[in-house]
């Protein structure tokens, strides 16, 4: 994949990817584990010689150690593994999805009241336990994310990761010139001073704007609660990134796997 091309080498002898070389460097090694070159190509890194090419470079890390042996052998469930400085999701029961959570819906796996609920989008997918990471109020449309990896799910939501998250608001206009300074500066809610990190507005029609509020805290309604406090109500409100990975053209209710460089991304996003 585009993510991780690999530079012109010349041929080498096929026979050399599969002679047993010991470097006893080498504290990886996994007993009775799967070929690292073939772990790579599973995860959708690249084909099978392009991965036997990274690892013959360094590009490749094993539990933060630099492998070369061509015939190494890991444990994909266990052990954390780097591509040019990338985690590359490798265990095989791990999956990540990201869903366009359409209004009306709440953000919880079932709902007493018999509203519609997240599992209705989910139900059919074989993982045995998804989390959603954080949650988006009721009358809020956008991206969510879903994973049955529980570490990086909680660095996600968690504040002291600083994960941004970014939202388009449509609020009655206009909008003062300094309206960003005021924001970024913080405004007093009744559960403490919030902050954004970045305002802009998008576009503004008669009486209407929509603007982009970015910030990375997930106290309950919090962009309406800011854009309220400032006088600006919000009418309507969508997420439209999470982190690294963007809402793009996904359709209200439809959901999708995360790309594998979309992964690689919310673990360096976290530190994992």
């Amino acid at each position: 994949m585009d993510a991780f091309k690999t530079s012109r080498q010349p041929q080498r002898d096929p026979d050399f990817y599969d002679a047993d070389y010991e470097d006893e460097r080498d504290t990886t090694e996994v007993p009775g584990g799967e070929k690292l070159q073939k772990v790579l190509a599973q995860a959708g890194v690249a084909s099978r010689r392009a991965c036997e090419e990274m690892i013959g470079e360094g590009r490749v890390t094993v539990d933060g150690q630099v492998v070369r042996r061509f015939g190494a052998r890991v444990d994909p469930s266990k052990q954390v593994i780097h591509v040019d400085g990338k985690r590359i999701p490798t265990a095989p029961e791990l999956v990540y999805y990201a869903l366009n959570k359409p209004i009306g819906v709440v953000s919880t796996m079932e709902d007493p009241q018999g509203r519609p609920s997240l599992a209705d989008y989910v139900q059919d997918l074989t993982a045995l336990r998804l989390f959603h990471v954080g949650r988006l109020d009721t009358e809020t449309e956008g991206l969510l994310l879903f994973t049955n990896d529980g570490e990086l799910a909680h660095r996600l939501t968690h504040p002291s990761f600083g994960v941004q998250k970014k939202y388009w608001a449509k609020v009655p206009g206009p909008i003062a010139r300094g309206l960003h300074r005021v924001l970024q500066k913080g405004v007093d809610l009744e559960d403490g001073l919030a902050r954004v990190d970045e305002f802009r507005v998008v576009q503004e029609h008669g009486q209407q704007a929509l603007v982009e509020v970015v910030l990375h805290e997930g106290r309950t309604h919090i962009v309406r609660r800011i854009m309220e406090q400032v006088g600006h109500p919000v009418i309507d409100l969508a997420r439209i990134e999470f982190g690294p990975v963007k809402l793009g053209r996904l359709k209200p209710g439809t959901i999708r796997a995360l790309s594998l460089k979309e992964v690689g991304d919310l673990y360096a996003a976290v530190g994992m």
